[in-house]
């Protein structure tokens, strides 16, 4: 999972505001020069053609486009699709959280929080952080997705007491339908705080996903990076944090070799994280370079009857107004050990979820038709 690597804006995407975005597209048009030898080699320019309404077939990859169903563009809302879990109705987002929700929140936790406002979380521990020192006041924020973040300097407010208020927000959080409650822990001195990789998340209980599927058949299901966090450990049977994407590309190889049968599915989380909420189109395209030289590696190890599957849960387009995430269709890479197949444009990211289901010999999964037919 290339965490809002977006081959460019849904249909929907003006309900949004987001018409026009367009994360590789406009990254390749900004850095004509970017070396990314083996995603063009796997077919990156049909992808981006079909995404334009192009037809080109070309690449080493069967190829196609993933377009989302649910209503949202948040990681949540893409990665449950992407397991078969296709949301009627979307999670609630707030400019301002409802003061019955605080007051729950404070009194239970014993805190009393500054902030309450929707920002990025670079620009909130640069504003806030000095009083957040001061006071020792955790700091309340929000984005244009379904997130309430808690923000607290790891030297003031310790990490196990910033999760237990986080743990204390996430059960008041699910009266008010709100996607994931995120800990973010920073550290440094005025002027010059970062943010740190002990960020935790904690999501709202999924519905049933393929990946229940896949543990009540007693097949594996581990989880790198986040993806533990977001199914809030529903269907996942072992799990493995990360702390960057060379940390979670390292854990992948050593998971691969190790494991015969099973799910291994990772979110490589530093391009939406540290490069495309920040408007950071050099350091996006670094990271996706970095990738694909991986990438080209982890090819010779792919045997004959593995199933990869890349793709994406959503946008982030540097180059676009903001610093939120964009709606956008994402992009689909199959390999399978088979000629490379023009897969189109889909309707729904669950067409993974029955791929999967169709792959480890499941009962054919409801929602999204597979890509192995």
């Amino acid at each position: 999972m290339l965490d809002s690597v977006g081959c460019g804006h849904a249909p929907d995407a003006a309900a949004y505001g987001d018409a026009g975005a367009n994360t590789l597209g406009h990254l390749l048009e900004l850095f004509p020069d970017a070396q990314l030898p083996e995603l063009h080699r796997l077919g990156l320019a049909s992808i981006l053609s079909l995404a334009q309404g192009g037809g080109t077939r070309e690449g080493a990859a069967s190829t196609g486009v993933l377009t989302e169903r649910s209503a949202g563009k948040d990681t949540t809302t893409g990665h449950w699709e992407i397991a078969g879990a296709v949301l009627t109705e979307p999670f609630s987002v707030f400019f301002e959280f409802p003061l019955d929700l605080v007051d729950a929140i404070e009194r239970e936790a014993g805190v009393r929080f500054i902030g309450n406002v929707p920002a990025s979380g670079t620009e909130i521990i640069e504003r806030l952080g000095d009083e957040h020192c001061r006071t020792a006041r955790p700091i309340l924020y929000t984005s244009a997705d379904s997130v309430l973040q808690i923000a607290a300097h790891e030297s003031v407010i310790p990490l196990p007491r910033l999760y237990e208020i986080c743990e204390i927000a996430r059960k008041h959080a699910d009266a008010f339908r709100i996607g994931r409650v995120i800990a973010r822990p920073f550290t440094g001195g005025s002027g010059r705080f970062e943010r740190t990789a002990n960020r935790h998340d904690y999501s709202f209980q999924p519905p049933r996903t393929v990946l229940n599927a896949l543990n009540d058949a007693d097949i594996p299901v581990i989880g790198v990076g986040k993806i533990a966090d977001i199914f809030a450990g529903s269907g996942i049977t072992r799990s493995h944090p990360t702390r960057s994407n060379a940390d979670g590309l390292a854990r992948i190889e050593q998971l691969w070799a190790e494991t015969n049968r099973g799910l291994i599915f990772a979110n490589l989380v530093d391009f939406d994280m540290l490069f495309g909420h920040r408007r950071d189109p050099r350091g996006y395209l670094r990271a996706l370079e970095e990738f694909d030289q991986w990438l080209a590696g982890f090819r010779s190890k792919i045997r004959e009857n593995d199933l990869v599957l890349l793709t994406a849960d959503h946008g982030n387009d540097p180059t676009f107004p903001g610093t939120d995430h964009t709606r956008e269709r994402v992009p689909l890479w199959l390999l399978d050990g088979k000629p490379p197949r023009d897969l189109g444009v889909r309707d729904t990211y669950a067409d993974i979820a029955a791929t999967l289901a169709d792959y480890f010999g499941l009962a054919p999964w409801p929602a999204g038709r597979s890509l192995l037919a």
